[in-house]
């Protein structure tokens, strides 16, 4: 048996998170897998000890815009394989999808879209779900154990939000939204976190605005889903507030294999 621990965290700019002690961060923490999100940077922007960090495989998705959305997975074990995207331009040129695979299992890093800023981002939220959807259907199909973690834009269920009644009406609550997080679940994916956990006050993500995170006003968007045949091989799921840098934590997995 092989113990496996995987981070998830959208750092709301690599750039930035690193100035706040990044690399110790992750020199102390040493996780075998760590998948980020909004990373916001192009390959020429980063310095070298953070574009192919110390022990580990880094592979990007960088999007077309500078300074906006990006993934990066780093592994300290070599994929199989590594793709980009979905093979659909529209979402492709955000650089939103890492889909990494190993011997075990299926990796996927995304980053879904914000659907705030107006009706047009939230059709394209929309879409991309039903796009990722139609993505991971032959991969579970074809019987290979998928792991998806990343910043899903939603917060599923009333105990995944400070002030659901307050919220209703805003993007990252909308019943359209969690709706499709219904469905990602009826298709056979299984949330982590509740998996082990069905308390409230557990939160992922506090506006910067307001203070919030020091009151624990928060919402619970970052997630690891597993196909329910690696869900006796999960040991713990987690959340980690108290680490710092980002208007994220990051989330965790243990997984025996």
């Amino acid at each position: 048996m092989t113990e496996i621990e995987i981070l998830c965290w959208n750092v709301n700019g690599i750039r930035a998170v690193e100035r706040k002690g990044f690399l110790p961060w992750l020199s102390r923490t040493s996780p075998d897998i760590l998948c980020l999100q909004e990373v916001k940077a192009q390959a020429d922007q980063l310095p070298r000890e953070v574009y192919q960090p110390s022990g580990y495989h880094a592979y990007w998705d960088f999007p077309e815009r500078k300074g906006y959305s990006g993934v990066a997975t780093f592994t300290r074990v070599e994929p199989v394989g590594v793709e980009n995207g979905f093979g659909i331009e529209k979402f492709d040129v955000e650089g939103r999808v890492i889909t990494a695979r190993y011997p075990r299992f299926t990796l996927i890093n995304v980053y879904f879209p914000n659907g705030k800023a107006s009706q047009e981002r939230l059709d394209y939220k929309m879409d991309f779900y039903d796009a990722f959807l139609d993505f991971v259907e032959p991969l579970r199909a074809g019987g290979r154990g998928l792991i998806v973690c990343g910043d899903f834009n939603t917060a599923h269920n009333e105990i995944d939000l400070a002030r659901p009644r307050e919220n209703e009406n805003e993007s990252g609550f909308l019943p359209v939204e969690r709706e499709w997080m219904d469905r990602f679940v009826a298709r056979g994916f299984v949330d982590a976190f509740r998996h082990f956990n069905r308390e409230p006050h557990h939160y992922t993500w506090w506006s910067m605005r307001t203070g919030a995170r020091a009151r624990n006003i928060g919402w619970r968007l970052d997630y690891f889903f597993v196909t329910g045949d690696l869900l006796d091989s999960v040991t713990e799921a987690s959340i980690l507030p108290d680490v710092m840098g980002s208007d994220h934590c990051p989330v965790a997995i243990r997984l025996r294999l």
